[in-house]
């Protein structure tokens, strides 16, 4: 007999000594719907006749119980783990769980729950399957360079494979913030700068882990995060104040999320910062009327770690105030802090909530484990034969090589002196260029460094007994023993090697002396950036400064080949270093693709989506930005112009950048002027695209739209398409965009979404500047 069985002919048998109060009226027929009257307050809610029935059967505690997410530890994302889980699973107090994996440990906890729990409800089993589950690919903020949506799709496929396979059914990505300040650590979590990328990334990725059908064992829940408006903390210090107006929202930032909504995403998570001064748990704004009003959300809200608790900081009460808030506002589960499982039975006797209220979130968890088919078969993602041939595979570890050779990004390439010959003597310095424990990246909670391939080991593969491999450390990550301690917090990341800094450089320039050419594999260790890793200074680390500036000293051609999780100040670098590559953390197989691009097997093809600063002082600068009434145009005399005494307005490397082994070159664009009139109307701008030099290459071309005059100041450009497109040598490709009424609206100061008449200009080329123009104009 399966679960659904049982709740159908079981169930029946429960004394009515349990029955709580609410009562269901129970259609005799088998429609899918049906309608439940709760008390107090009558509610009509259309949902499914199993989770009716089954809810009918439930007391006011199990209800209350389904809306509580608990870790037993193991991956722990948080500083608090729950205790007496297995009680209270019995108990049928817990509707989730999280922080562990394998299926024999899930199948565990789920048969406590089916079979030790009065209801036999299953669990919700999730997981931060973040850039890959147990194969890890690029950080997100790597995965987003690549531009190729039909690559992303497929990462977050294999993820949610290798997730099922190994007991999971839930995974809390994508994570979709929109961050202009690199400043922020979770910036390497997200898509960049960029809303209209973001959203593409993000309808991409919901698409890869959830696909088509949840039947499929293959397939799992997706969640976005965090909503809403966690990139924009002040000072990119993460959990702060992210304070804005509406109509930047709704433009700027809201839009990732709405793209994961319309995906058809399952669930979604609050954010810890405050929305109009509210904490975002507690909006009813965002939860109510924006998420399930105006976007049509049909699925479950869960807080993020303890963030209803977080909410008592904040000023907003006690924890029975701030759980009531949040059931009110239209939150669903309670991650970790039990103040819905603790507090909501009192807030409910006191009238601060109804039953309906409780109702509401206790059916959208159900609904939830409906479409997973959980009560079908509560162990269906709990196959151990397929974790054997599915995990960490060859084929995957194939996939996630190329896919982090991909989300390289060229950013300086002199005198074309990459890619590198398979010959001569190479020297290889520098912290991270024999670190297995930085290679995966923050947010890669089930990935295991030790199966994580190093530089050196990618590189001593690619050349064999071609190159002579001449390898020093030559500098710590930090010398600083307090912030190693601090970045160290879930394992031994900055190691400070016992011999001092003065005698690791004389090593690494011993080294470098016998060599042909230097590869200094440096930057950040893989928790400089993520959560809680704000960062004040975003240049390398004053050890490692050192080191480069002693091998410089030598003038032998210098590759630096950067790891980082964030845009970094690297002025200095760019001024003094023949070529960097930057390499993000690239994952599981990120050391032989690292080899892959240094050599020339695969040519770069990345270009940045986050702008990279001149100097911490510049920040926020990104592409989008609003023009002033002084604009500063580059004149000599720029007093009384918006701009700075001491370093130029525009970033280092401009978002869209990124070089490549081979050129291209684009033709000029047929249209010089154009217009557009009535809603169908249609514009076609093309552009020709040549490969013009001996390697085949990928080229994203990038669409930008200005809104010249309008109702409101409008930003200078507007990501508004992008197409990659490989080229063979010598071969041409028309790239084509579509431009439309409805591509050129935006929300107005009373947030109607409008496309307003009059001139616009459209920008198309491979970079956010280097572009060529014409004019549009959009008639009445």
């Amino acid at each position: 007999m399966n679960i659904k069985q049982f709740f159908y002919i079981t169930l029946l048998t429960i004394t009515a000594a349990c029955t709580p109060k609410t009562t269901a009226t129970v259609s005799e027929t088998t429609q899918t719907t049906q309608t439940i009257q709760t008390t107090p307050t009558t509610q009509t809610i259309q949902t499914t006749k199993l989770v009716a029935d089954l809810m009918a059967k439930m007391t006011l505690e199990e209800k209350i119980g389904q809306l509580n997410l608990l870790t037993p530890g193991g991956a722990v994302t948080g500083s608090v783990v729950s205790e007496g889980v297995e009680q209270k699973i019995k108990e049928g107090k817990v509707g989730g769980i999280f922080g562990i994996r394998g299926a024999a440990k899930v199948r565990q906890a789920q048969e406590i729950a089916v079979n030790q729990s009065r209801l036999k409800i299953p669990l919700l089993v999730g997981m931060d399957v973040i850039h890959g589950h147990q194969t890890i690919f690029p950080i997100p903020l790597g995965l987003s360079c690549t531009w190729d949506m039909d690559l992303i799709e497929k990462t977050a496929q294999q993820a949610a494979r290798e997730a099922t396979a190994d007991g999971l059914m839930w995974t809390f990505s994508p994570m979709v913030d929109v961050s202009r300040d690199p400043r922020w650590g979770r910036i390497s979590e997200g898509a960049g700068e960029d809303p209209f990328l973001g959203s593409r990334i993000a309808e991409a990725m919901v698409k890869g882990y959830q696909g088509d059908d949840f039947s499929d064992p293959e397939t799992m829940l997706a969640c976005v995060k965090h909503f809403a408006n966690y990139g924009a903390a002040e000072g990119g210090r993460d959990y702060a104040t992210a304070d804005m107006s509406r109509v930047r929202m709704y433009n700027e930032y809201l839009p990732p999320y709405k793209a994961a909504v319309d995906a058809g995403v399952a669930s979604v998570m609050t954010s810890f910062n405050v929305v109009d001064y509210v904490p975002a748990t507690a909006s009813e704004f965002l939860y109510k009327e924006l998420l399930r009003d105006d976007w049509g959300f049909e699925g479950f809200v869960v807080t993020d770690y303890t963030a209803i608790n977080e909410m008592i900081a904040h000023g907003m009460g006690d924890l029975q105030k701030v759980s009531a808030l949040a059931l009110k506002a239209g939150i669903d589960m309670d991650m970790v802090g039990e103040g819905f499982l603790t507090t909501l039975q009192k807030s409910l006797e006191a009238g601060k909530i109804t039953e309906a209220d409780i109702d509401r979130s206790c059916r959208l968890i159900l609904e939830a484990k409906e479409k997973l088919g959980l009560f079908d078969d509560p162990f269906k993602y709990c196959d151990a034969e397929r974790a054997k041939e599915e995990i960490l595979s060859n084929k995957n570890r194939q996939f996630a090589r190329e896919v982090a050779a991909q989300s390289f990004v060229l950013l300086k390439n002199e005198n074309n002196i990459l890619p590198l010959a398979k010959k001569g003597k190479i020297a290889l310095v520098g912290p991270l260029a024999d670190s297995r424990r930085n290679m995966l990246g923050t947010w890669s909670v089930s990935g295991d460094p030790e199966k994580s391939v190093t530089v050196i080991e990618g590189i001593k593969n690619a050349v064999a007994d071609r190159a002579e491999i001449l390898y020093a450390k030559g500098a710590n990550i930090s010398d600083d023993p307090i912030f190693a301690k601090k970045v160290n917090a879930f394992g031994p990341e900055i190691v400070i090697d016992e011999r001092k800094p003065e005698d690791m450089i004389r090593e690494a320039l011993k080294v470098a002396e016998k060599s042909d050419v230097i590869v200094a594999v440096m930057g950040e260790a893989a928790d400089m950036s993520g959560e809680a890793s704000s960062m004040a200074d975003i240049g390398l680390q004053p050890a490692q400064r050192k080191l480069l500036e002693a091998l410089e000293r030598l003038g032998k051609p210098i590759v630096l080949v950067l790891y980082n999780g964030r845009p970094m100040t690297l002025t200095w670098e760019n001024e003094n270093m023949d070529a960097i590559l930057d390499v993000w953390f690239g994952g599981t197989e990120g050391g032989n693709a690292v080899a892959d691009v240094l050599f020339g097997d695969v040519n770069p093809g990345g270009k940045l989506t986050t702008s990279f600063p001149v100097s911490v002082g510049q920040i926020p600068v990104y592409h989008s930005m609003l023009n002033t009434g002084r604009p500063y145009r580059g004149e000599e005399a720029s007093k009384f112009k918006s701009n700075y005494l001491d370093i130029p307005n525009e970033p280092l490397f401009p978002f869209g950048y990124g070089l490549s082994y081979t050129t291209f070159e684009y033709g000029e664009m047929p249209i010089k002027s154009a217009s557009l009139r009535g809603e169908e109307s249609e514009i076609i701008a093309t552009i020709d695209v040549t490969n013009t030099g001996n390697r085949a290459g990928a080229e994203v071309v990038q669409m930008y739209i200005r809104d010249v005059v309008g109702s409101i100041s409008r930003p200078m450009k507007e990501l508004k398409g992008f197409e990659k497109v490989l080229l063979q040598p010598g071969e041409t490709k028309t790239v084509s965009f579509s431009i439309t009424k409805e591509l050129l609206k935006f929300y107005n100061s009373d947030l109607e979404f409008v496309a307003e008449p009059g001139m616009f200009e459209v920008f198309i080329g491979g970079s956010s500047v280097d572009v060529q123009k014409f004019d549009l104009e959009l008639e009445e």
